[in-house]
């Protein structure tokens, strides 16, 4: 894993990761000073509309191939994903001089409402409060949802709060989550002119 050393990310903040295990394989590239470019390919059709979604809605850059074992099911190939785009964005935030830090974002998709508050604070940590109407989103199992995102703020070393307020369908809710997810992304990574070095009292994030 390496600071831009892959030719999808043009310029800007980005990384990009290989992961290669009995389960899965994945080459990811994330841009956090993008344009909302996607080129996506894994054998999970729901969350290639997921991330395509969070990349779009927050201006992001990113390019993921992944072979799993979806003969088995979905969960070691969501998870590993959420791991990889975890570590881009570790990688490619530095040392977080300058970046906002916190975000607070509500997304409506018609009837469903979401919220994800971010603390990009080298703190892992995860809540998570969403009850869905369904188990599955066609072949997709909405617990996956929370699988992906916990490993994802794990490997980033973020704090994420994740709160559906109501909906009743579940592709909505969830899509809801991850355009929340993207814009909050971005606004918590954003450069502020104002902030010098690390938006911390302790002098380093």
């Amino acid at each position: 894993m390496g600071n831009q050393d892959n030719s999808f990310i043009e310029e800007g903040r980005g990384a990009s990761v290989s992961r290669k295990t009995n389960e899965t394989d994945i080459q990811l590239a994330f841009g956090v000073d993008g344009t909302g470019r996607s080129e996506i390919e894994t054998d999970v059709p729901f969350l290639n509309h997921m991330l395509d979604l969070f990349t779009k809605h927050g201006q992001f850059d990113l390019q993921v191939v992944a072979k799993g074992d979806i003969e088995i099911d979905d969960h070691h190939t969501v998870e590993d994903i959420g791991i990889c785009l975890g570590q881009t964005l570790h990688t490619a935030l530095g040392d977080k001089k300058g970046i906002k830090r916190y975000a607070s974002v509500f997304v409506p998709m018609d009837e469903a409402l979401a919220q994800v508050v971010i603390d990009i604070s080298n703190r892992p940590h995860f809540e998570y409060r969403a009850q869905y109407p369904s188990q599955q989103v066609g072949s997709f199992s909405t617990e996956l949802v929370q699988e992906f995102l916990w490993k994802f703020a794990l490997e980033a070393r973020i704090t994420l709060h994740v709160i559906v307020h109501y909906g009743q369908n579940t592709h909505h809710m969830i899509e809801a989550v991850f355009k929340a997810l993207g814009r909050a992304l971005d606004e918590a990574t954003a450069v502020d002119p104002r902030v010098t070095g690390v938006p911390s009292t302790k002098g380093v994030l």
